[in-house]
């Protein structure tokens, strides 16, 4: 069983998914190449619990938390919970603006949605462009092809779809 089809039931239904894209490992050197795919499901859960639930995929797929951005064997994030900003903008935009030395070194003790890397990255966008172009960042206020237009042309050339 697929994680897609185990995130669907009774409590969060799957309503679109992208393609499958080989994207180059993230961060560089931390292990083989990546499969990265987006998902939209309707849920009635709440984005914490949303949350615990991909983990628990995860973890039912052999996922272990050894090392922020080590390599793993699935990784299943909650980028965006419909127009949320969580827990509130301010603790968005100091994620969001931390420098790269202490992204590595530290990790957010709370959810924070959308999240506060994705305009930054290829294998997020390209995927998202499939399902939701037209989606609008509640903070930023750009929509998906806005963010991914933005970004530079070997970061999106290097994600390359692997099924139609």
């Amino acid at each position: 069983m697929s994680a897609l089809q185990r995130l669907d039931s009774s409590t969060c239904r799957l309503l679109k998914y992208s393609r499958m894209f080989m994207t180059p490992c993230f961060p560089a050197g931390a292990g083989p190449d990546y499969i990265n795919a987006v998902a939209s499901f309707e849920t009635r859960l709440t984005a914490r619990n949303f949350l615990a639930r991909l983990h628990s995929v995860e973890t039912d797929l052999g996922r272990e938390r050894v090392q922020r951005w080590g390599s793993r064997t699935m990784d299943l994030d909650l980028l965006a919970y419909g127009e949320s900003v969580l827990p509130d903008r301010a603790t968005f935009l100091h994620w969001h603006d931390l420098a790269i030395e202490e992204q590595k070194m530290r990790a957010p003790d709370k959810l924070i949605v959308p999240h506060p890397r994705m305009a930054e990255r290829a294998f997020v966008l390209i995927p998202l462009l499939d399902i939701a172009p037209d989606w609008r960042h509640p903070v930023s206020g750009m929509t998906v092809r806005q963010m991914a237009d933005a970004l530079p042309e070997a970061e999106k050339s290097a994600v390359i779809p692997i099924t139609n």
